[in-house]
């Protein structure tokens, strides 16, 4: 996420490219979500060079002993499988590009197979780790990924307690995350004329008291909409954040804390309004991973933009006639 170009952030780092680096230094945050209520319950963040696979091991102590841990292929290692496949159920994608020698093909058609530190390690057969991967492809042209193989791996090794297509259906909702990221960022802060970046604090403490407002903020409202849901017996997918997040937020004014009472009333009133926030189920829909606007017909802001010094004339003293 974009922040405020300043002194105090230039530590985070900027995102580069074949035309130099963006425009404004980032924050780069990881979460943990839980996807069938999109309640975001812990997340690390640092700077763009950051990386997110030394991120994550920060929350690791955060995830619940009975919950199964997705993971996108990007963060992948062979430590941190380690560390994490004896306390936690696991279901991560690999990449293609991963050696597996199938020891034993399952009834439904996943395989089990070993992962390694090395090449070395496979060659040798020493220290490997037994893993159940599940492979598949999708035919339907117009779907992202169409004929690409993909590759999930999970330490779930009964195929018939935990069936592969089952496992597929489980980590096609890994996407949910995404949609949090939607929330906080575009319908909880959206970008303003007056502020063009979600953050606008130009200290390093502000900064850090945004991101936990941002998250806190997002907290309450998925917590009461879960509450909301529960009232009327559907799934929290069914409410709409965007109204009841404009619901809690006309509400606000209404919030007495004077007695307990009165604040339970008044949380029971904002959970009532939210339940009736009703969204039609999803469309069999697709997205393809593109953007519309690529390129600008302005100058890419380069360093020497940055920080000009103070001008020693006035606009007027700086014309000159011409015949």
């Amino acid at each position: 996420m974009d922040v405020p170009d300043c002194e105090a952030h230039q530590h985070l780092g900027r995102a580069s490219g074949g035309k130099g680096e963006g425009p404004f230094p980032q924050l780069r945050k990881v979460s943990l979500v839980e996807l069938g209520t999109h309640i975001e319950f812990a997340f690390v963040y640092g700077g763009w060079k950051d990386s997110e696979k030394k991120q994550v091991k920060g929350l690791w102590d955060s995830i619940p002993e009975d919950a199964l841990l997705m993971e996108d292929r990007g963060f992948f290692s062979f430590e941190s499988w380690k560390s994490l496949y004896l306390k936690h159920k696991l279901l991560i994608r690999v990449t293609k590009s991963m050696v597996f020698q199938p020891i034993e093909i399952l009834p439904d058609r996943s395989y089990l197979a070993k992962i390694y530190k090395n090449s070395w390690n496979r060659t040798n057969d020493r220290h490997g780790i037994v893993v159940r991967i599940v492979e598949y492809t999708l035919d339907d042209p117009q779907r992202t990924g169409h004929n690409e193989v993909h590759r999930l791996m999970t330490n779930l090794m009964a195929a018939e307690d935990f069936p592969a297509m089952e496992l597929i259906m489980e980590y096609h909702d890994r996407w949910e995350e995404e949609m949090v990221f939607d929330e906080q960022k575009t319908h909880q802060d959206p970008c303003r004329a007056e502020k063009t970046t979600n953050f606008r604090s130009e200290t390093s403490d502000g900064l850090k008291q945004e991101v936990h407002a941002l998250s806190l903020g997002h907290f309450i409202t998925r917590m009461m909409m879960l509450e909301a849901a529960k009232t009327v017996n559907m799934d929290t997918d069914r409410l709409s954040f965007k109204g009841c997040f404009q619901i809690l937020k006309t509400r606000l004014p209404e919030c007495h804390t004077f007695t307990a009472t009165s604040f339970g009333e008044w949380c029971d009133a904002v959970v009532w309004e939210m339940s009736g926030e009703t969204i039609p189920a999803r469309r069999n829909r697709i997205n393809p991973r593109v953007i519309k606007r690529k390129m600008s017909r302005w100058n890419k802001c380069r360093p020497e933009h940055r920080k000009l010094k103070p001008l020693t004339k006035t606009f007027p003293e700086t014309v000159v006639m011409n015949l």
